[in-house]
């Protein structure tokens, strides 16, 4: 990727103090481009301010919600490139308040859309979306062409705004490309509860000094990302004229079952403990079991691979929680 062509470049994150986003935010800055953020800060959605603590006075915030199409209208306008990454990823919640949901996973990515046609058509647009879309696997790995059969709300609301993007893409022009992205992690992610990933809150209770549980035996098989690689891969989805109207799964070639993503982190912390604990209910009805993404979509059009090994990763954001913890958890 020639860095270089981020110099000097108008970029609009939404979401942008959410876990990606703040860290998108902090490489973008590094490459000399011109970044805005939108965040609602509502205390469910992951958005923190201390996550850009050190880009505070280069980056331009603006707190507002992607639901209102007024301040998008303004916002959008100048803008080179749209990371567009603000959501409600509780699948649990998703299922308590479909109607949030849907306002803001399907209605309000429509909105944003309507914003790009009428007011900046020439923007790139990058959309994060989920493996969730996918829901319980019909073959391993996944690929782009598995069918989409979501277990919950947040699936298929996710599936209609993915879809929007591909459909304004197609019809209007607006350059977009779809992102499915798989267990991602690393710092400046929700650690206060799981709404956001599992991993979270198993980091927080490890610094804590408290078990973490995993629900079931612990068999179920998961790939991870660490938050950079998917920065990384963000930003060659967006400089490429070939990504746009396509959707790439992001993944790892190394998927491992829970138990041994359990072992790692009582590798790398003596402390850390863990305990197998009956599914609740409600998650487990809505479980897709064992999946792992084919990603050589990705790999063999744009040239992304995973860099980043799992034990470096779940190292450096260990030590980022146990700096930085008291900004995530109190």
């Amino acid at each position: 990727m020639d860095e270089q062509l981020f110099l000097g470049k108008k970029v609009l994150i939404t979401g942008g103090m959410g876990f990606i986003g703040s860290n998108l935010a902090i490489r973008l800055v590094g490459l000399g481009a011109e970044v805005s953020l939108v965040d609602s800060l509502i205390p469910e959605y992951g958005g923190n301010v201390w996550n850009i603590e050190s880009i505070k006075k280069q980056v331009r915030v603006n707190i507002s919600d992607v639901r209102d199409p007024y301040s998008m209208k303004y916002l959008i306008q100048g803008q080179d490139y749209l990371f567009n990454l603000a959501g409600q990823t509780s699948h649990i919640d998703s299922m308590h308040n479909p109607f949030v949901d849907l306002d803001i996973n399907a209605q309000s990515q429509l909105s944003i859309l309507e914003s790009c046609r009428h007011h900046n058509p020439d923007v790139k647009v990058v959309f994060a979306s989920t493996r969730q879309l996918y829901g319980a696997p019909q073959y391993l790995p996944v690929d782009e062409k598995h069918p989409l059969n979501p277990v919950d709300v947040n699936g298929i609301n996710k599936m209609a705004g993915e879809g929007y993007h591909l459909l304004y893409n197609q019809v209007y022009g607006i350059r977009s490309v779809v992102l499915r992205l798989t267990n991602t992690y690393g710092p400046r992610m929700r650690v206060k509860d799981a709404r956001q990933t599992f991993l979270g809150i198993w980091i927080k209770k490890i610094i804590c000094g408290e078990p973490f549980q995993i629900f079931g035996d612990g068999l179920q098989l998961r790939d991870f990302n660490y938050v950079d690689d998917v920065v990384e891969a963000m930003l060659i989805s967006a400089l490429s004229e070939e990504a746009n109207g396509q959707v790439f799964n992001l993944g790892d070639h190394r998927p491992l079952n829970l138990n041994a993503l359990a072992d790692c982190l009582c590798h790398l912390d003596d402390l850390a403990r863990f305990e197998l604990v009956p599914f609740p209910a409600e998650r487990k009805a809505i479980d897709i079991g064992d999946y792992y993404a084919n990603y050589n979509l990705i790999k063999d059009k744009l040239g992304w691979v995973p860099f980043h090994s799992l034990d470096s990763g779940l190292a450096e954001t260990l030590s980022f929680y146990r700096e930085f913890g008291a900004h995530y958890w109190s």
